[in-house]
């Protein structure tokens, strides 16, 4: 509670210092270092400049600018405080007649000299009473200005970060059924070959399902808890292989820790079993994943069967992997680096993504 209230009354503190600080520069400091003695009526015409100065920052400040100036009726806005500062100063030219305040301060510092009445009715004193207004004007402006700037900042930063998270759960949670839909499938196809295999497999499949329910509702993961996920995938896809698939695998069995997005790698993996596997010709899989310094670096090669793009696995691969993509751009802009190789004469599909952990 104390350090709300602090914070509350902050801004009302910065106000009466520096209210304090302008009034005795410009009201006090240099009259009085004169050492000359003023009579009553130029201290009280000190008063009255100095109050009608908070009040024209003050209405400018909760009026003008926020229903005047950012309504886009600038012209009004410089009409009005124009119109405000002739008054200001024509008022106090007045007050100057009325009070014989030139007289006043001739003898108050030449006495002895006969006073010679000034024909004009402005003076130069009268235009930097213009600018004193001029400066009170310019500063709430500008106050009020930065305030406005710095809400519509919080705003935006705001909606940002909603539409951002709105949207990261929204690909998750394209990418996790799409991910079942498949482990199922190969499930479903052991039980017809091994049923010892098959129940190995729901095993993992099981160890995998808490990773996704409880992980995945985090932004952030341990990278060990992602590594050992992605370990769990790739055995659980080993019990599908056939003797035409080499499998080349470059995973530590520990890594340095470091924290990460959940899931976040899986979707170039499947790539590899989806599109890199044939029932009729040999085929390489290469996986790679290892931390160099900041970067967590993942190297992915597989065979190109084209025959897999018109099953209903292989097309729906493209919203995992597109998918991911756009996850890496929300959550790592400007911290990631994929490079992408599908065209080469080894007709091999290459994936490299380096991610900036620091």
């Amino acid at each position: 509670m104390p350090e709300i209230t602090i914070k509350k009354s902050l801004p009302l503190l910065i106000h009466i210092l520096g209210w304090s600080l302008f009034g005795s520069v410009i009201f006090l400091l240099s009259p009085l270092t004169s050492e000359v003695e003023r009579p009553n009526e130029y201290w009280i015409k000190q008063v009255l400049q100095f109050a009608s100065l908070v009040l024209t920052f003050y209405f400018n400040f909760f009026y003008l600018i926020p229903k005047v100036l950012f309504k886009n009726k600038t012209s009004l806005f410089l009409f009005l405080n124009l119109l405000g500062g002739l008054f200001y100063v024509v008022i106090f030219v007045l007050y100057d007649q009325y009070t014989n305040m030139p007289e006043l301060m001739h003898k108050a510092f030449r006495p002895g000299v006969p006073y010679i009445a000034k024909t004009s009715f402005f003076s130069r004193y009268d235009l930097f009473s213009f600018m004193i207004f001029s400066m009170s004007v310019g500063i709430s402006t500008s106050i009020v200005a930065v305030q406005k700037w710095q809400s519509d900042e919080k705003i935006r930063l705001e909606l940002q970060q909603q539409q951002i998270n709105s949207e990261l759960s929204y690909l998750k949670a394209q990418i996790n059924p799409h991910f079942f839909f498949n482990t199922l499938n190969n499930i479903y196809a052991l039980t017809n070959i091994d049923v010892e295999k098959a129940k190995t497999a729901l095993l993992k499949l099981s160890r995998m399902m808490r990773y996704v329910l409880y992980e995945t509702e985090k932004n952030q993961t341990l990278l060990t808890k992602e590594n050992e996920f992605i370990k769990d995938f790739i055995e659980l896809m080993k019990l599908r292989l056939t003797g035409k698939v080499k499998l080349d695998l470059q995973i530590p069995e520990k890594i340095e820790e470091a924290e990460i997005a959940p899931m976040l790698l899986l979707p170039f993996i499947e790539n590899c079993f989806k599109h890199g596997i044939s029932s009729q010709k040999e085929s390489v899989i290469l996986i790679s994943l290892s931390r160099e310094k900041n970067y967590l670096v993942l190297h992915t090669e597989n065979t190109i069967f084209k025959s897999t793009e018109n099953t209903p696995e292989g097309s729906a691969s493209g919203i995992g992997m597109t998918n991911t993509i756009r996850r890496l751009d929300l959550l790592y802009p400007g911290k990631y680096k994929l490079d992408i190789d599908q065209e080469n004469t080894e007709n091999q599909f290459r994936i490299t993504l380096k991610i900036d952990l620091s």
